[in-house]
């Protein structure tokens, strides 16, 4: 098969190499995917990259996230799925091999059908992004009814935030950086959009939520942690998914604990497997329920161009998911 792999951590256009490998056979409990589509998301850029994260294998095909058919089954997995048209997560997560490739075998428990209406170029946008923007907004508190904020809500995670958040019912206020992205979270459906940027952006969101706000997923808990704190009601749930460049800071501690708030880091490989699948359940009731829900394809590359599609999404301009087609007869778009 053809595939882009690496074999030491660094600069895209220095590490990353494109040329054949041995076509993978599925062992007992996997499928193999022709992969038609893979997604790059900022985690993937980050592992190859080498920020923080080491060299796990001594050869690694990068990316997570994809959709494709699955054409063989390995032992234990129900030989009718064979033909089957699905997205994935978590490639490269245990093993050394990714979707930037034209096959991928992997746990059959990590692929899910890809409906009808969905192409595999958006289906790649879901994996990583949407399990967890599902797995920020959903557990025991229900928020139908309720305020939910989402920070950073043009990027891939906060943009199925804002659809899900709607979906089940939730009032949405999003945050972004500039009116191009302002415009991107309001095709996701919130109901108010705020720039962050804008210095009377702690206001605005008091306006917008005068009783508070009740869920928050964040993309920045540094970042955002003042913003956050002024706008959370007595007792909301705050779910942090990523850091920005200053990981480390000081938390008002005095001010969390008074308002019995709720701060919880959300890493989507740490979770249990049984809480990932029950979120694959929901996104697959959630993407049946809703044929017309946005899968923002940020841009496209060739399998050969991967090294670009790396740089795309390190250049941090992106809205939406930078996504490189595995299958040279895919159209690009």
């Amino acid at each position: 098969m053809k595939a882009v792999w690496y074999e030491q951590q660094g600069p895209a256009q220095e590490v990353l190499q494109y040329g054949e490998m041995p076509t993978p056979v599925p062992a007992r409990g996997e499928v193999r995917v022709r992969l038609r589509a893979s997604a790059v998301n900022p985690a993937d850029a980050n592992r190859r990259a080498g920020r923080l994260h080491a060299m796990d294998y001594p050869r690694i095909i990068p990316n997570s996230d994809g959709a494709g058919v699955i054409d063989a089954v390995g032992e234990k997995v129900d030989p009718s799925r064979v033909g089957e048209r699905v997205w994935l997560y978590f490639g490269p997560r245990g093993r050394p091999f990714g979707t930037s490739a034209e096959y991928i075998c992997l746990d059959a428990d990590l692929t899910s059908a890809l409906p009808p209406h969905v192409t595999e170029l958006q289906g790649a946008c879901l994996g990583i992004p949407c399990m967890t923007a599902w797995c920020g907004l959903f557990d025991d508190t229900p928020i139908n009814g309720r305020v939910v904020l989402v920070t950073g809500g043009a990027g891939a995670v906060g943009h199925y935030a804002v659809q899900l958040a709607k979906w089940a019912g939730a009032f949405v206020i999003a945050t972004v950086s500039s009116e191009t992205k302002a415009e991107h979270a309001r095709r996701a459906g919130a109901d108010v959009v705020i720039d962050y940027t804008h210095p009377t952006a702690p206001e605005q969101l008091r306006a917008a939520a005068p009783q508070g706000v009740h869920r928050v997923v964040d993309v920045d808990a540094v970042a955002n942690c003042e913003l956050v704190l002024d706008a959370s009601v007595e007792g909301a749930t705050w779910v942090s998914y990523a850091i920005g460049s200053q990981g480390i800071a000081s938390l008002p501690m005095a001010r969390l604990i008074r308002t019995n708030l709720r701060l919880r880091g959300l890493y989507l490989s740490g979770l249990p497997a049984l809480v990932r699948s029950a979120a694959q359940r929901g996104v697959k009731r959630w993407l049946a329920e809703t044929p017309l829900a946005v899968h923002a394809v940020d841009s496209s590359y060739a399998l050969h161009e991967t090294a670009l599609a790396h740089l795309a999404v390190e250049a941090k301009t992106k809205m939406g998911t930078v996504v490189v087609r595995c299958d040279d007869a895919m159209p690009v778009h």
